[in-house]
């Protein structure tokens, strides 16, 4: 009897596209310098876009310890956590637009949750029906992410990035684009 759910991973695991993101981080604002050789596996039902704005939460964050997990198809997870070296999690980071039970846990097993919005009209739908609830939550960000060109642009399988942050302004560099990330902090 061989379980379930385990082999949905694997199917769901071989039907993945796999990316790499050599990725260069100078962070300016928080001294953070630091070369992450970085692999994503895209779920089939995830675009380049959401693709991207985790590669970017990765950038936003980055640590040495900071990894990205099972990611879409594990609702009980969030995009990317960083665990402490006794496993409890520091720090939970969510894409898009979560449900209340799923932040509830995230916030009860996080020491910090940000949870990354980025489709404008969507993110603002959400925000309003949800900024009861989310105020409740102490340890919890929403940050609404911007991009002032198409960040898809960006993306390819083998990726290289130069990733300047200073006054708060992220710049991604490849060999052809330069996108500029605005965070507005919403919560």
């Amino acid at each position: 009897n061989y379980n379930f759910k385990k082999l949905k991973g694997i199917l769901m695991a071989a039907e993945a596209t796999i990316f790499k993101a050599n990725i260069n981080i100078a962070n300016m604002d928080t001294h953070y310098y630091s070369e992450h050789s970085l692999t994503l596996a895209q779920h089939p039902s995830e675009n380049d876009l959401r693709l991207m704005v985790r590669l970017t939460a990765f950038i936003l964050n980055a640590s040495e310890t900071l990894e990205f997990t099972k990611g879409i198809d594990q609702d009980d997870e969030p995009d990317l956590w960083q665990k402490s070296m006794g496993g409890d999690i520091e720090l939970s980071i969510i894409l898009g637009q979560p449900d209340e039970k799923r932040i509830k846990k995230a916030c009860g097993v996080s020491d910090e949750v940000i949870i990354y919005v980025y489709q404008d009209g969507m993110a603002n739908s959400w925000f309003k029906q949800n900024e009861k609830v989310l105020k409740r939550f102490k340890n919890l960000k929403v940050i609404f992410v911007s991009f002032d060109n198409d960040v898809e642009e960006l993306c390819s399988r083998s990726m290289n990035l130069q990733c300047n942050t200073l006054d708060t302004e992220l710049t991604l560099i490849d060999d052809d684009n330069s996108i500029i990330v605005s965070e507005d902090i919403w919560k």
